[in-house]
């Protein structure tokens, strides 16, 4: 059952991305998709700047709001991302984001000992709401040019999936950019190939201790219509959905833990069926 659930969701992550990043002519021309789908956003962490990207990533497009002239606010991006935090809370980092299928591909890569965190995990895991509140809010914010324009400093500084999916894209098809990069490629490329390297020994630590979208949804998952639940009276502590868990959440004791990505490892690791979910039709 684990390992058909498991293939089912590498397969649902694989549509995801690739609807997600769907103009294939992008890719032969090194050109930005600008139709009218862009303005949309999609759920999960994907680059506008991704040539099949056919929709506006929400972080980035909360940073360009924010460090537009005139300090405005994005009330379509804060409601898109409280709609889909308030129904399925990090779901979505679970099950169809682009940047976690690359992270789990990576994993099962069968090169030396698996491990589910990194030392000083305690206080690694806040530095994805450092970097939301600073990279994603205040520096876009007050860190402005001459003109009042901000940058989007998560973007630019940090983001990995922008720089596998738009950044080394757009560089090797576009002559003119192999001729302008500069120190700041090669940092994100250093970011990134860190991020790659880690994801075979450890278990998706971008998304456990850095992607700020993960921190807007995850702060959902107690509330999300979307949730886990644990049925007292099967529960007997155990112990085995914390050690089915690849993110090593005692799932008996916080099911709905805002480092839960919900792929449901847990609920198929349990000897006694004690843990469900809020979905219609299902048993409590």
């Amino acid at each position: 059952m684990g390992n058909k659930k498991s293939r089912l969701r590498l397969i649902v992550q694989a549509g995801a991305a690739a609807l997600s990043n769907g103009y294939a002519a992008g890719f032969l021309r090194g050109r930005i998709y600008t139709g009218p789908v862009k303005y949309f956003c999609v759920p999960g962490l994907n680059c506008y700047s991704c040539p099949g990207a056919l929709g506006a990533c929400p972080m980035g497009a909360l940073q360009a709001v924010l460090g537009s002239r005139g300090r405005q606010f994005s009330f379509y991006v804060l409601g898109f991302l409280m709609m889909v935090g308030a129904v399925s809370g990090r779901f979505v980092c679970g099950w169809l984001c682009p940047f976690g299928l690359i992270q789990d591909l990576l994993h099962r890569v069968p090169l030396g000992p698996k491990g589910k965190k990194l030392p000083g995990d305690r206080w690694l895991r806040w530095l994805r709401y450092l970097i939301l509140a600073v990279f994603v809010v205040l520096l876009p914010l007050y860190a402005v040019d001459f003109i009042g324009q901000g940058q989007p400093w998560f973007c630019k500084f940090i983001c990995p999936a922008g720089t596998l999916t738009a950044g080394i894209p757009l560089v090797l098809s576009v002559p003119g950019l192999r001729d302008a990069v500069s120190w700041l490629f090669a940092w994100k490329n250093l970011v990134l190939v860190v991020l790659l390297v880690l994801s075979v020994p450890v278990y998706r630590p971008f998304c456990r201790y850095l992607c700020p979208l993960g921190a807007v949804y995850g702060a959902f998952n107690p509330v999300a219509l979307y949730r886990f639940r644990i049925d007292q009276e099967k529960c007997t502590s155990c112990g085995a959905c914390q050690r089915a868990c690849k993110l090593d959440i005692p799932v008996w004791k916080s099911p709905n833990s805002p480092d839960c990505i919900r792929c449901g490892d847990c609920k198929g690791a349990c000897p006694h069926g004690a843990i469900s979910d809020t979905l219609p039709g299902k048993k409590q």
